[in-house]
Parts: structure tokens; C-alpha cells; sequence
């Protein structure tokens, strides 16, 4: 029997298990995947049932995201599951920081796929300045170019070896905000030569990552009319100058920082080169208006999808008790 093909958009769900209205919707639009916020979340057997009917209601083992960095960006928290240190702070005081920040990934990867996720929005490669947002910053992992590059690396491999999927985000850097695009468009207004040197630096050594995503951000030298997630230069930026051939989605398509209904966002963001596009909040008004836009994937989007989806695995064997007690040494 062969698998429906899937839509060129990832949506949430409102709460604990799907409803009727879910089901039937998850069926018809059949999303390329599915992510998990903490709304959706309480116990392990509950969520372990939750990406089970998503799976079932769209007849495919369709990836299922989460944003599990760490810190204040955890949606997965105790009793159930590890409590993680902000990953700035992690970095600059564990004794080994690149062995620590992969065992990090190896052990999110495991509490992931224990309960059914398989894809996990992280690593990033914003390199924290001075002047990063508070919303940002202590997610970052350092301030200089080499060390983010190593730790993201070690945090990407370690997810991996644990059967999970990384993300690289926020494409093409989204470090030098002084604004929370939650809420507002952040301006960078650095020039191409500055960015290339450094923040675009990071991402072009990391360009061989399986799935990246967009920053809502306007690189004002660059292309000061449109945010990169819409803005075909900044796309192809992505693409030829970064190097990334991954399968690139969206930030949140809801946030604050774009203009435009829910709609219009999402076709400018695929008319200007994104993959696929992100809606998080669970809103079936406005999944309806996407799964109306976002057409079936096809082509080079297709191509890279199938990509991605090869490069899951199953996990590596390891002794998870012993990695545990290391990371823990480590990061005492």
C-alpha cells in the first residue's frame, strides 16, 4: 500500500490527544509533520499515545517535532523528564563542553523516542553577543564562532546516535536581534561582509544538517524589504552562500514578526524558497487556511524531504545510566 503524499506544512494539535475534528482534519491535509508544545504534554504514556493517533490519523510514520533545547525552551519537564540547564550556561561551565553538549543530545534523543518523537528543533547556531535579546541569548552556545560550531556539531551528532533528528536554526543567524520576534520583525543591520565572517560562518559549518529553519528577521544591507523567511535573496543566500541543501521550514508562521494573514505568509515563504512551513499554535481555523495553500510537496522540495527522512535512524545501542552519570559529571 502506498504512503499518501505528504503536504508541504507542519502543524500542532490543541491538547492532550486528538479529537474528531483533529483526526479527520490530520487525514485530509496530510501534513509533512506534526509538532508537540507543552500544552500537549503531562505523562509519558500519554504522550506516547498522542503521536501514536497523530501517526495513525495522517497512515504514516510521519515525523514528530519538538522544541526540547534546554533551559527556558523545554517542553518536556520534570517529574517525567530531565530538567536541562540553559545551553549557554551548560557551555561555559562544563568541564568538557563539546563531550557534554553531545551527551546532551544523546540523552534528549532517548526521552524523545521513548515516547514517539523523532525530530528535535535544535541545534542552534546563533553566536551571542552583547546585545542579544534575553529571549535568545542564554539558548545560544557562546559567543565566538568556532566554539557555537563545535557544540552545535557535538549536540546535532548526539541527537543522531539517539535516532533523533536535528534542526539547525535560526538560518542565517539570528544572534544579533535586539528585538523578540515573537513579537516585533528584529532589523540587523550589519553588512554582507561582517554577517559572512561570522554568523553566516557558523551555518555554512554546519550546512550538511538534514533540516534547518528560517529566521524572522530583515537583514536591512541584504534585503531591506522583505524578512528572510520571505524573502527569495535571503533564500538563496541560504542556499548557495550558506551551502545548505537540507529541507528548510519556517519559523513559526504565526509570529508576531510577519506581516499578512496566515495565508499570505505562507505562500510568500514557499514562492520565496522555503520548504516547508511551520504553524505551531494548533488553531484550526488557520491550519484550515494553510492546508488550502501549501500544496503537496513535489520536485526539489520532495527530493530534499525524502532526504531528510533517510537519515533517520534507529538508535545506536549505549548504556544510557552510564552516559547519564558522565554528563553529570561533566556538568556538576
Amino acid at each position: 500500500m502506498s504512503q499518501p503524499p505528504s503536504r508541504a506544512v507542519i502543524f500542532g494539535c490543541a491538547g492532550l490527544r486528538l479529537d474528531r475534528a483533529e483526526r479527520a482534519f490530520f487525514a485530509q491535509a496530510q501534513p509533512w509533520g506534526g509538532i508537540l508544545f507543552a500544552r500537549n504534554i503531562q505523562t509519558p504514556d500519554q504522550l506516547t499515545a498522542l503521536t501514536a493517533e497523530i501517526r495513525d490519523a495522517v497512515g504514516r510514520d510521519l515525523p514528530i517535532l519538538i522544541d526540547q533545547e534546554g533551559g527556558r525552551v523545554q517542553r518536556m519537564r520534570p517529574p517525567h523528564w530531565r530538567d536541562w540547564p540553559p545551553a549557554l550556561e551548560q557551555c561555559s561551565t562544563a568541564r568538557d563542553p563539546v563531550r557534554a553538549m553531545y551527551l546532551r543530545g544523546r540523552l534528549i534523543a532517548s526521552e524523545l523516542r521513548a515516547c514517539g518523537i523523532d525530530v528535535n528543533c535544535a541545534p542552534l547556531a546563533d553566536i551571542a553577543t552583547e546585545n542579544t535579546h534575553p529571549i535568545l541569548r542564554n539558548r545560544c552556545y557562546g559567543t565566538a564562532l568556532a566554539e557555537v560550531v563545535a557544540h552545535a556539531r557535538a549536540l546535532a551528532q548526539g541527537l543522531m546516535a539517539g535516532g533523533v533528528l536535528p534542526v539547525l536554526k535560526h538560518i542565517p543567524g539570528h544572534g544579533r536581534a535586539q528585538a523578540d520576534s515573537h513579537l516585533d520583525l528584529p532589523v540587523i543591520s550589519e553588512g554582507y561582509a561582517e554577517l559572512a565572517r561570522s554568523d553566516f560562518a557558523a551555518f555554512h559549518a554546519l550546512a550538511d544538517l538534514p533540516l534547518g529553519m528560517t529566521a524572522h528577521l530583515l537583514f536591512s544591507q541584504i534585503d531591506p524589504n522583505s524578512p528572510a523567511t520571505l524573502s527569495p535573496k535571503m533564500i538563496r543566500l541560504i542556499r548557495e552562500d550558506i551551502g545548505f541543501q537540507g529541507l528548510l521550514m519556517t519559523d513559526d508562521i504565526s509570529m508576531h514578526a510577519l506581516d499578512g494573514t496566515i495565508a499570505q505568509r505562507a505562500q510568500r515563504a514557499l514562492a520565496a524558497g522555503c520548504d516547508l512551513v511551520l504553524h505551531c499554535n494548533g488553531n484550526m481555523r488557520e491550519m484550515a487556511e494553510l492546508a488550502e495553500v501549501c500544496p503537496l510537496l513535489e520536485g526539489p522540495a520532495l527530493a530534499r524531504a525524502q532526504s531528510a527522512l533517510q537519515a533517520r535512524q534507529p538508535p545506536a545501542p549505549c548504556d544510557i545510566a552510564t552516559l547519564d552519570a558522565e554528563y553529570t559529571k561533566l556538568t556538576a
